[in-house]
């Protein structure tokens, strides 16, 4: 699903985003509820970049990449951590592109997640390419979501990947 977000482009640069695990609903301007194998996922467009939330039967998760105003944990490039029954890994990276390849890595992520039934992307007005996109998926009882922050003027894109998953036991 894509969408034309009503609201001013508030990140001003990648190295503006934080991460945190286990923070309530922030208001949201896009929401896409998702329902995938058991596992009620709603991913939300913020008007400072994502958050996603996570029901299933053996809990809940609520992760949040965004502007977070007073936050000292800033965007890791990876964490590991357990939640309960679960797994919890999430990974991100920038890529800084020229001019000419962030126009057309924009236009194919946005084609992607566009026409996806578990996408949802927001595109900020005013600003070409500046956008948030996202996209889930359940796989062998995992649910993997992707993200990405567009910043047109830093010719950078932030990439996040997330597993949440039960917890396998070692073999030895």
């Amino acid at each position: 699903m894509l969408t034309n977000l009503n609201t001013a482009y508030t990140d001003s640069r990648a190295a503006d985003l934080a991460w945190a695990l286990g923070r309530d609903p922030l208001p949201a301007l896009a929401v896409l509820d998702l329902e995938l194998d058991g596992a009620g996922l709603q991913l939300r467009l913020l008007g400072a970049s994502h958050q996603v939330l996570l029901e299933e039967e053996r809990g809940t998760c609520s992760e949040t990449v965004a502007c977070i105003p007073g936050s000292s944990t800033p965007l890791p490039l990876g964490v590991s951590k357990r939640l309960g029954d679960w797994e919890y890994e999430f990974a991100a990276r920038v890529e800084t592109l020229s001019h000419g390849s962030f126009a057309g890595r924009a236009q194919e992520l946005l084609a992607l997640v566009a026409d996806h039934p578990n996408g949802l992307a927001g595109i900020f007005p005013g600003a070409p390419y500046a956008f948030t996109a996202m996209l889930a998926q359940r796989d062998e009882g995992q649910v993997h979501w992707r993200t990405w922050h567009a910043y047109p003027q830093e010719g950078q894109l932030v990439v996040t990947r997330t597993r949440v998953g039960v917890r396998m036991p070692a073999v030895l």
